[in-house]
């Protein structure tokens, strides 16, 4: 089986091994693959009968030119980069990733919040420019400190993610509410489920980890914002598209929203004129919430499976059965 992963940088920049891969085939790793350009793409997969891609296209052009493919597999959660139509039309499964960064993403929210709540690295960075050492006081701060217990954090979209968020932060001593279509028992046990505008209305902190749906996106727009609470904190590394990045920013520049903590943006790389590079008390991150190297291991592991699985006979993580 020859076997092509055309964007595998980012899974492994270096610290992981593709042995496991190379077990089961003849193997070429692309770090980088041009994400505009369909004729390179149909080129690297060429003969090949099973593909890897995280975010390089699989459109129904290169699908239907590739006559030996009969896998795709995504180095993600996220699969809207594959026409999954398409391949279903040709029988080949699509398969991703469902689980792999559900302790790390949680932990980086509330990385976020935390770093939003006392400036950490500001502060570090103001004692090592001498700041402390010259102070006239035994200690200073720049920026309000802000305390969680008490406070109230509504989650949007509370499945793996937002559970494991929700109990970190009710373990720092925070009321949770929970806005989703599928309520559940496990959810039961950390927060109280209410509707979107009970949770805008009553809510401290915002957290959003709902996938991207017609539905949800724009979900955090000038309307909404209007419904919350003066002062608000909104997270989100979940996906960019959540946020209508102009309103957030203009909702951060007039203080309506205290501030905001990010992982994603609407297009990634971000626009270097994205709004929210020069809104108020917004701190964005390159969208490595899912990169620490456990959960990068995590995640070769099940890629590995679903391509066992699949030579197998039994596809699994397939996402248009």
């Amino acid at each position: 089986m020859k076997i092509v992963v055309l964007d595998g940088y980012t899974e492994n920049p270096g610290d992981l091994s593709w042995s496991s891969l190379e077990a089961l085939g003849q193997l070429t790793v692309y770090d980088r693959t041009p994400v505009n350009d369909e004729a390179e793409i149909r080129r690297r997969i060429g003969d090949a009968q099973a593909v890897y891609t995280n975010k390089t296209p699989l459109s129904q052009a290169v699908i239907d030119v590739c006559p030996n493919l009969a896998f795709i597999g995504i180095l993600a959660t996220g699969y809207n980069v594959v026409d999954t139509a398409a391949a279903r039309a040709r029988g080949i499964p699509v398969c991703n990733i469902p689980t792999y960064g559900t302790a790390a993403v949680a932990q980086f929210a509330i990385g976020l919040l935390l770093e939003i709540c006392h400036h950490i690295g500001h502060h570090s960075e103001a004692v090592h420019q001498g700041r402390w050492s010259s102070s006239a006081d035994w200690c200073f701060w720049d920026t309000p400190l802000i305390e969680l217990s008490g406070k109230t954090m509504g989650i949007i979209g509370f499945g793996r993610i937002g559970q494991a968020t929700g109990r970190i932060a009710a373990a720092l001593g925070m009321r949770i509410l929970a806005c989703d279509s599928f309520p559940n028992a496990s959810g039961r046990e950390i927060a109280e489920y209410v509707t979107l505008d009970e949770l805008f209305a009553a809510s401290d902190v915002i957290s959003l980890h709902c996938p991207l749906f017609p539905e949800t996106k724009g979900l955090i727009c000038r309307a909404n914002i209007d419904k919350m609470k003066d002062g608000v904190i909104i997270l989100n590394n979940s996906r960019g598209p959540l946020i209508v990045e102009e309103d957030l920013a203009a909702a951060l520049n007039s203080g309506k929203v205290y501030a905001a903590g990010l992982d994603v943006a609407s297009t990634e790389p971000i626009r270097s004129d994205n709004p929210l590079l020069t809104a108020k008390n917004c701190i964005i991150t390159p969208h490595i919430s899912w990169a620490p190297k456990e959960s990068r291991q995590r995640l070769m592991d099940i890629a590995v499976d679903n391509l066992r699985n699949f030579i197998a006979g039994t596809p699994v993580n397939v996402v248009n059965p």
